[in-house]
């Protein structure tokens, strides 16, 4: 073995890193010179790699594999003791309800009680979100004689959207709970105070005029109330939150920002009569 002194090793310690640089650049503009030569090298160096890559993927993706399958099978195992545990406890809630259910019929035949009438509806296609004079509308494609008239309550699959206001031969306008010109008496499901709700032409209501010594709690639910009779009683309406500015208001139940189909009800309520339908005011008469 050749032995070299301290200070060649130094001096060759120092001539690395410029005859690496040196290197590179020299590779680096030889492949700018011919960069077909560069090209083939990099092929010929990848066709060699390709193999071996090939042999080293193999086992790594059944590595790959195999984790995947213990996550999937820990996360089965975990949706699995879940789902026991939501079955039992709708079972127990099945229970309840069957129970109450049962003493609900009792009651109603002691009390001999009158079922309210079952109210037709009207499927209709929500086609634009153009409000008109309102903030807050839309507007529905009816086909003819669709029989449609103002006031009548308009609901999704998941609770109260507004009442028709305008109507026409082929299309009806119906004013969201969320409209400044909206006003709904509701009922707190909870405490059962009565309320209204006021629209404010922004994504949620606001609660107003509830009993003094009442305080709407976060997350309570409201329906509607059947007060002057221009709405059912029950319908749902939303859950209580709170602002930031600490004012009580409704987060809607209803889809509103994504209606597509919604069903009009017809629940013979004349609390809000239309203008070409209300009485003609009574002349004066002379004695």
């Amino acid at each position: 073995m050749i032995r070299l002194s301290i200070p060649v090793r130094q001096a060759l310690a120092k001539l690395t890193l410029p005859v690496l640089i040196a290197a590179a650049f020299g590779l680096m503009l030889l492949g700018k010179a011919d960069a077909l030569l560069a090209e083939r090298a990099r092929m010929a160096l990848a066709d060699a790699l390709a193999p071996i890559y090939g042999v080293v993927a193999e086992p790594l993706a059944r590595v790959r594999d195999a984790v995947d399958n213990a996550r999937n099978l820990v996360a089965i195992y975990r949706d699995n003791a879940r789902l026991r545990e939501e079955n039992e406890r709708l079972r127990r809630w099945q229970a309840v309800a069957l129970a109450l259910d049962a003493e609900n019929a009792t009651l109603k035949a002691n009390l001999r009680w009158i079922p309210d009438p079952t109210p037709s509806y009207v499927t209709a296609r929500v086609v634009a979100d153009a409000g008109g004079v309102y903030a807050r509308a839309v507007l529905l494609s009816l086909g003819p004689n669709h029989g449609i008239t103002k006031g009548q309550i308009a609901l999704d699959d998941r609770g109260l959207v507004g009442r028709v206001t305008e109507v026409g031969a082929r299309s009806a306008r119906v004013l969201l709970i969320t409209d400044m010109n909206s006003r709904i008496p509701v009922i707190l499901e909870s405490s059962r105070a009565r309320a209204m709700l006021v629209g404010t032409n922004g994504p949620r209501p606001r609660l107003m005029y509830w009993p003094e010594g009442t305080q709407p709690a976060e997350g309570e639910r409201i329906v509607t109330s059947a007060e002057a009779n221009a709405f059912p009683a029950g319908l749902p309406v939303g859950t209580v939150h709170y602002s930031t500015s600490n004012a009580p208001e409704v987060e809607p139940a209803a889809r509103l920002e994504r209606l597509e189909v919604v069903r009009l009800f017809d629940y013979g309520l004349r609390g809000v009569v239309a203008p070409e339908t209300s009485a003609p005011r009574p002349t004066d008469r002379r004695r």
